[in-house]
């Protein structure tokens, strides 16, 4: 009995492999006959070619006015007249504000009055004198209160003349600070004056680079899509011991007035001869730490032994950038097509479908609203 269900049992087994073998078998032919390719990801490209690239050092500065001030109040007073409107152009020695004096012009009539009387006093002293009639003493107190009544004209002259308020200088008026009627105190502030042509730009760079520069180098400095050309003109006495970068001053025309004081600017300044490049858009790299890369499509062959357009993925030494540009300059060659969208999503190896109908920004100077 037992050795019947032992020989059954092994008849089972026996079975049971067979039946598994063969289907293990079929399955792996299955397989083996059956390759699965992705679709291909859609991405734009572009032809990569070389160019000479400047070598430029790019900084942060800062716009500030040759001339700039907030104009005060000199001596305190009511405003009496305001004879400017905000944010207008204005022209050395115009009239800007007129306080009240009101009391200054009383005392400067009182005043004049005593100065002619002293004057016709002084005279009559004169003839006196030269008639031996009075000493000479009394002469010359008469003499000395008609200098006294003099400088009391002269000084409420200069009292009225301060209370009217002048532009110092050609410039740009600010917003105005002050309303009718008000009353300022000595040295409050009226509105601000600044002379916008030209202009400064003050930057620091490293102090290795400063030898790249030197007065009246070209440098240009963008401030949202405002672009301006000018030349350094000064040069910092010392250098910061905290970061070992030195100032610069640089002086710029700004014709249509669009640098403002205090705006931000990127300046940039050539540093050296030409070099090649291979430029390619900023979104063309693939940024890891382990290095940055590229994918150049080229044709690839698969496993199945046909060939499909697919992709490389390729290391680069990357230079300086400028726009939308970056400079490439070792890993990539002059025609070699280099995808510039869709990196992301891409292994070597991937398949790729192009489709240039819209294209990444690729400009080295682009506008604000292409950004």
């Amino acid at each position: 009995m037992t050795k019947r269900m032992l020989l059954m049992l092994a008849v089972v087994i026996a079975f049971i492999a067979i039946i598994g073998g063969f289907k293990y078998f079929q399955i792996k032919k299955a397989m083996a006959g059956m390759s699965y390719q992705p679709p291909p990801e859609a991405v734009t490209t572009v032809v990569a070619r070389q160019e000479e690239w400047n070598s430029t050092l790019k900084a942060i500065g800062t716009v500030a006015a040759v001339q700039g001030v907030t104009v005060s109040a000199d001596l305190p007073g009511v405003v009496e007249r305001i004879e400017f409107d905000s944010g207008r152009p204005v022209s050395r020695g115009q009239v800007l504000v007129v306080l009240d004096a009101k009391q200054e012009r009383a005392q400067l009539a009182s005043a004049e009055a005593q100065r002619q009387l002293d004057r016709v006093n002084l005279e009559r002293m004169r003839g006196m004198m030269a008639a031996k009639i009075i000493p000479q003493a009394q002469y010359d107190t008469a003499a000395a209160e008609a200098q006294q009544a003099e400088a009391k004209v002269a000084e409420l002259n200069a009292t009225i003349q301060r209370k009217i308020v002048r532009a110092p200088f050609d410039g740009v008026l600010g917003l105005r600070e002050i309303n009718l009627g008000q009353y300022l105190a000595g040295g409050a502030p009226i509105v601000s004056l600044q002379s916008l042509r030209p202009v400064y730009v003050n930057f620091s760079v490293p102090q290795q680079e400063m030898s790249h520069l030197g007065v009246g180098s070209d440098i240009e400095v963008d401030a949202g899509g405002v672009t301006e050309t000018g030349k350094v003109t000064a040069f910092g006495a010392v250098i910061d011991e905290a970061t070992r970068n030195g100032q610069v001053q640089a002086s710029f025309a700004n014709r249509d007035g669009k640098l403002r004081p205090g705006m931000f600017v990127d300046a940039h300044f050539a540093r050296g001869a030409k070099t090649a490049a291979i430029t390619l858009p900023v979104s063309a790299i693939s940024y890891a730490p382990f290095g940055d890369s590229v994918f150049i499509v080229e044709d690839v062959k698969g496993p199945d032994g046909k060939t499909y357009r697919g992709v490389r993925q390729q290391f680069v030494k990357l230079g300086d950038s400028r726009g939308d540009q970056v400079a490439v300059l070792t890993g990539v060659k002059p025609g070699e097509e280099v995808v510039t969208s869709g990196v992301f999503k891409l292994r070597p190896g991937a398949a790729v479908q192009v489709n240039n109908s819209v294209l990444p920004g690729n400009s080295p100077k682009p506008r604000p609203e292409d950004s």
